[in-house]
């Protein structure tokens, strides 16, 4: 409208309105996009959908507007200069008497953020309160997010896994979810769950599952990748980490930089101790190794380089939330000699951590130049749910051939040394499954024992530095990192039918 003020003059709840829906963005599993990762894209068509009907019901009709654009205006001045009762493009009757046609508001559709909002009489459920009274109220099962979940997808047999620390609430969880979904039958996986990678859709789609609840680890294996329609639930774990800074005060005086990770579980108190550690003086920070959430470090994947940030004379450090090690040595062999700390929440303990990152270096060095001289190479896919990656495989066995190699490939849901010793063949060993495998147990095997890292750095066609050993296995550049290029579709290659499939006949590729 002609003298209408500029889209600056807007009301406030106006911008808020539309930054609140997320347009063209991402949802999270908990909805705060600075600390979760992607799960879903959100549907752009839908949301402008929900954000026109939203502004109706919500901006009030003495609410500015924006000023007409270009188009509008010639349209207006056109329209003025017409003389009435004359039909332009054998239209209509042009005239101001004439009637202006019913605008057509456009369906509604629901929005993937509308279609996952938990209902509030679910939330507000006192039977579905009361049967959570048996899980710890300090681990977040989210459980009312599951049952809401399980309803949607109409899911009539689910799986549970978990790691080992959290099957003992799995009947619980399983009978809440009989008792409040539609599902007749929930199955409790029992092998062995190391992590996120070990995510196993493929083994819940073997016995009929509809619907997977993976428990304790992020979502590393995109939902789009799973055979079956699957949730995590990272079980946030409450602590206190007002208790840990107290006891990282009195072993590192202020000022110093700190760098605050941990595993999944204990994100809220990274960022909770982070604001403590700034209150009290220090400099502190929450690296992030992208796709993972800020803070979270995997036994195979961890921020690099922290020290290199650090002012001339500023003391660093690290302050790691865990109850083990294992995550804990990722960042310690991606940080070589920045000193680190960690609390277990468990214990209330802080503890001055180490790692002999020289002595190992040496023993991978040392497996890769015994490797090179080796001319037939079994080369393992891991099939503890989805570690080995398909995709990876074809890559590696393509460098091997292409350095004159001869290779087999094994499959194995877990690789010892007794059961690779069966197979005598091999002169030297890649295995595509766990980098920490190699890292932690390679030299308790008779043969080499490479990652897909160590056995590019064999062909020459990667680095390993003097003092660096690469633990990033989810980053997005190289062709061994598991979103690596096309490594991300976790593809091996083959036809989509039998029918344009050679049969593995003579030169084939795929």
């Amino acid at each position: 409208e002609p003298g209408a003020p500029a889209p600056s003059a807007l009301p406030l709840h106006f911008y808020e309105i539309t930054a609140g829906l997320g347009i063209g963005g991402r949802l999270s599993s908990s909805g705060n996009k600075d600390n979760d990762k992607v799960l879903n894209d959100v549907s752009n068509e839908n949301d402008v959908d929900d954000l026109s009907s939203l502004l109706e019901d919500i901006i009030p009709p003495s609410a500015p507007k924006y000023p007409p654009n270009q188009h509008q205006q010639q349209q207006q001045q056109q329209h003025q200069s017409t003389p009435s009762g004359i039909k332009e493009h054998g239209g209509g009757d042009t005239s101001s008497s004439a009637a202006a046609p019913p605008r057509r508001r456009r369906k509604k559709k629901a929005s993937v953020s509308s279609k996952n909002a938990i209902p509030p009489e679910l939330l507000n459920d006192p039977a579905i309160a009361s049967a959570c009274s048996s899980l710890p109220s300090s681990y977040t099962f989210e459980v009312h997010k599951t049952i809401h979940r399980v309803k949607l997808a109409k899911a009539k047999r689910v799986a549970l896994q978990m790691p080992e620390g959290l099957l003992m609430y799995g009947c619980v969880i399983s009978d809440i979810l009989k008792r409040f979904t539609p599902a007749t039958s929930v199955i409790i996986l029992g092998d062995v769950t190391y992590g996120a990678c070990c995510v196993d859709d493929l083994g819940a789609a073997s016995l009929s599952c509809d619907f997977l609840v993976h428990y304790g680890h992020s979502c590393l294996v995109p939902l789009n990748k799973t055979c079956i329609e699957t949730l995590y639930v990272f079980v946030e774990i409450r602590v206190d980490a007002v208790h840990a800074v107290e006891c990282f005060k009195k072993t590192v005086p202020a000022p110093a930089r700190v760098h605050v990770m941990g595993t999944v579980q204990f994100r809220g108190a990274v960022f909770d101790a982070r604001a403590a550690l700034e209150a009290e003086g220090y400099e502190a920070s929450v690296p992030q190794a992208k796709p993972l959430s800020p803070g979270e470090v995997l036994g195979c994947t961890s921020p690099k380089d922290l020290a290199e940030g650090g002012g001339e004379g500023v003391a660093q450090a690290m302050l790691f939330f865990a109850d083990g090690r294992f995550h804990l040595e990722a960042a310690l062999i991606a940080n070589p000699g920045l000193p680190a700390y960690r609390y277990d929440p468990y214990g209330r303990v802080l503890t001055a951590e180490g790692y002999g990152f020289d002595k190992m270096l040496g023993l991978r060095r040392a497996a890769i130049d015994r490797a090179r001289g080796g001319r037939t190479v079994g080369v393992v896919l891991g099939i503890l749910g989805r570690q080995g990656n398909p995709s990876i495989l074809r890559k590696v066995v393509d460098a091997l051939e292409r350095s004159g190699r001869e290779t087999f490939v094994v499959l194995l849901s877990e690789i010892f040394p007794d059961k690779l010793d069966m197979m005598p063949q091999a002169d030297f060993w890649v295995q595509i499954a766990c980098p920490r495998l190699s890292v932690d147990w390679g030299h308790f095997f008779s043969r080499p024992v490479l990652s897909p890292y160590e056995m590019y750095v064999m062909l020459g066609e990667a680095k390993m530095g003097s003092g660096t050993y690469e633990m990033d296995y989810y980053r997005d550049t190289e062709k061994w990192t598991n979103f690596g290029g096309d490594n991300a579709q976790r593809d091996y290659g083959c036809k989509e039918s039998k029918e344009d499939c050679c049969g593995g006949g003579e030169g084939c590729s795929t």
